[in-house]
């Protein structure tokens, strides 16, 4: 088996604040999706949820804050499986709880150094 990196993005919306009932409801399909993966052994590293916020290190010593207002999308966190191929890992990741919200998944083979 081959591990895969998942990375799950989303719209950018940096207005939107949700209550604590509404986070419970998002987080539901993640957590059963998630344990769906354990269950059959081919989640390698469950990930984590990334911060909107973050910093971009550029050549030069140049250091420039994000996200960005021209951006369309963020990366909302990543997980990493095991799968047979890229194709097995793309079918997998059909069952990802964000692209019920039109976001999608960035599915990406881990290399070895």
């Amino acid at each position: 088996m081959n591990e895969f990196l998942l990375i799950y993005r989303r719209e950018a919306d940096f207005d939107t604040q949700f209550t604590a009932e509404q986070l419970k409801e998002i987080s539901k399909p993640w957590m059963d999706w998630m344990g769906g993966l354990a269950a059959q052994s081919i989640l390698a590293d469950r990930g984590n949820r990334l911060d909107s916020a973050g910093k971009v290190v550029k050549p030069n010593n140049v250091i420039t804050n994000g996200a960005y207002v021209e951006i369309k999308e963020l990366i909302g966190g990543y997980s990493i499986i095991k799968a047979a191929s890229l194709d097995e890992a793309a079918e997998i990741a059909k069952g990802c709880p964000i692209l019920a919200v039109g976001g999608n998944v960035e599915v990406r083979e881990i290399l070895q150094m």
